[in-house]
């Protein structure tokens, strides 16, 4: 079960870019972040331990935004998913990152990365295909069809 916590619009000033001036005089990011997580334990037990704090989430992003420059946004962007999927019980995680004052044509730039843990497959049991042997594990390729062809199911 998954289900999606979303932080939206988190205004904080950083010193981000390649330019010396962007460095220098700092210029304003706006994030948000969209995690994928498994709130059930939270809304049984009613226990902020049980789930994702997003406010304490939301000051360790403001630490981030603010804290050391790098040049670009997908370097920043990065750091930021990386800090949500911290988190054991994030399974995956959107980060936008939107730098308002880019440009005077643009309404923003914005970086937007996906990120997920390692996904493993299992048999229908549920325990890792690399314990199976040899012969359970092999499938063989399926073909794609032609372009232009129709798909049909073999």
């Amino acid at each position: 079960m998954s289900d999606r916590i979303e932080l939206r619009g988190l205004l904080v000033r950083g010193h981000h870019g390649v330019f010396e001036y962007e460095r220098a005089e700092g210029q304003d990011f706006v994030v948000d972040v969209a995690l994928d997580v498994d709130t059930s334990a939270a809304a049984r037990s009613d226990d902020l331990a049980d789930t994702t704090d997003y406010g304490a989430l939301a000051l360790t992003i403001a630490g981030i935004v603010s804290g050391e420059p790098v040049n670009l946004l997908e370097t920043l962007a990065e750091r930021i998913a990386t800090a949500c999927l911290a988190d054991p019980r994030v399974t995956s995680v959107e980060v936008g990152v939107h730098k308002p004052a880019a440009s005077a044509r643009l309404d923003a730039m914005n970086r937007r990365p996906s990120r997920g843990r390692p996904w493993t497959p299992t048999d229908r049991t549920g325990g890792p295909l690399d314990e199976l042997p040899d012969q359970q594990r092999s499938h063989p390729p399926r073909e794609m069809p032609a372009a232009g062809s129709p798909a049909v199911p073999t």
